[in-house]
């Protein structure tokens, strides 16, 4: 478990199939800089949640809930790359949830917890180039841009620039 000033990063439960689907999952916008397809109904949402739960019990990825409402709004996740490197692997919050300050908290809560937690001494911090809030978040906290290359999205087949980002510890 993450915990930040405002959220709580935890393991999901079943129960949550429906925040996540009202929250995130059914909404294009969260989608758009993902590499994953929206869910499009309530039954979808409950087999994704069993996915979602299944798989965070081999990894360090977490659903994102909002303290105050105790809702499921986003998720997040890091792995270790090489030695002493991680890298997050993807931070995505409901489209209600975005201008609050929130992704701020998340990725703070992920680099401490790859130094504290893992002994990270470097975070990869990666983004596409037109997402502007991600872009913004990185310089924000220092990170060095370090590549750009071109990479197609596989759900339309857009080309984009894919932009990665280190960050010392």
């Amino acid at each position: 478990m993450i915990e930040t000033e405002s959220l709580i990063l935890n393991k999901a439960v079943f129960s949550d199939w429906k925040d996540m689907y009202e929250n995130v999952w059914s909404h294009p916008e969260s989608a758009a800089y993902m590499t994953w397809n929206i869910t499009t109904n309530e039954e979808d949402a409950r087999i994704r949640i069993q996915k979602t739960i299944a798989f965070q019990k081999e990894h360090d990825t977490w659903l994102v809930y909002e303290k105050s409402t105790g809702r499921a709004i986003g998720f997040a996740g890091v792995g270790e790359i090489e030695p002493g490197v991680c890298q997050e692997t993807g931070i995505c919050l409901g489209p209600a949830y975005v201008g609050k300050g929130y992704g701020k908290q998340i990725l703070q809560g992920l680099i401490r917890y790859c130094r504290e937690e893992l002994g990270a001494g470097e975070f990869v911090y990666s983004t596409r180039e037109n997402n502007t809030a991600s872009n913004r978040l990185a310089v924000s906290f220092g990170f060095t841009l370090v590549s750009s290359e071109i990479r197609t999205d596989s759900r339309n087949g857009h080309r984009y620039h894919y932009l990665q980002y280190r960050l010392k510890l």
